[in-house]
């Protein structure tokens, strides 16, 4: 096989291929070119993008090119470059005896996209996953803590001794220990009697009964009781 020939071509297809994308870096003592791969996507601002590198071997294609990875910014954050540069080799090792940059370069451009909706489908479960514990947390934050009878009373306990309640009722109930007239009285038996103390204590009331004898001479009959009229005179004009 004339080796020399197989890679001339080669280059030659690929660059009418990438035109404008594939960059030759060198050309002695074997070809050195890279080819840029994207995941689908990554020209609407999203997405993974790297360059392929290869160098052809002496005995390239009965031989596997070496291949290297140059990275974009921030590619190392999301992508295992090993990862896919095994996947690269074993293609490669698949296709020995044919040409097979092209389909090294297919290869890795379909391994960036299943790698970046892989990507893209963890990113969304992650955030729904913290939308769903935001939204519990905040069902939690309404629902507040289930009540006992236990937890009541113990809160109701706390509660009045931060409002000082106990205090207020100790004041209150010293204040009712003053009793009303009412209480007094009928809780004092002595004072029952108060008034006939009073009377049996005070002066005795005197009656004159020389103001009621003459009362029997008086001639009061019941006639005149009923012909009396009062304001007219007895006699008559």
């Amino acid at each position: 096989m004339d080796y020399h020939y197989e890679q001339t071509s080669e280059v030659e297809a690929l660059d009418s291929i990438y035109y404008g994308d594939m960059q030759i870096i060198e050309t002695e003592p074997f070809h050195k070119f890279s080819i840029p791969i994207k995941s689908e996507g990554y020209d609407d601002g999203e997405g993974l993008a790297c360059q392929l590198v290869f160098t052809y071997t002496a005995k390239y294609p009965d031989e596997v090119p070496l291949i290297e990875i140059e990275d974009e910014e921030n590619f190392d954050d999301i992508v295992d470059k090993q990862e896919l540069l095994t996947h690269l080799t074993e293609q490669a090792k698949e296709n020995v005896g044919m040409v097979m940059v092209f389909t090294l370069v297919s290869a890795g451009q379909e391994w960036l996209s299943d790698h970046w909706d892989r990507v893209k489908k963890e990113r969304e479960e992650q955030v729904l996953a913290k939308i769903k514990a935001d939204e519990e947390a905040e069902q939690k934050r309404f629902e507040g803590t289930r009540v006992t009878v236990e937890s009541f009373l113990a809160w109701r306990k706390q509660f009045e001794m931060d409002m000082g309640i106990p205090q207020k009722r100790e004041r209150e109930a010293k204040g009712t220990n003053k009793l009303t007239g009412k209480e007094l009285f009928l809780r004092d038996t002595t004072l029952n009697e108060s008034d006939l103390k009073f009377l049996d204590d005070g002066d005795a009331v005197k009656v004159d009964e020389s103001l009621f004898q003459d009362l029997e001479d008086l001639d009061i009959s019941d006639e005149d009781d009923e012909d009396y009229v009062p304001g007219q005179s007895s006699d008559s004009d």
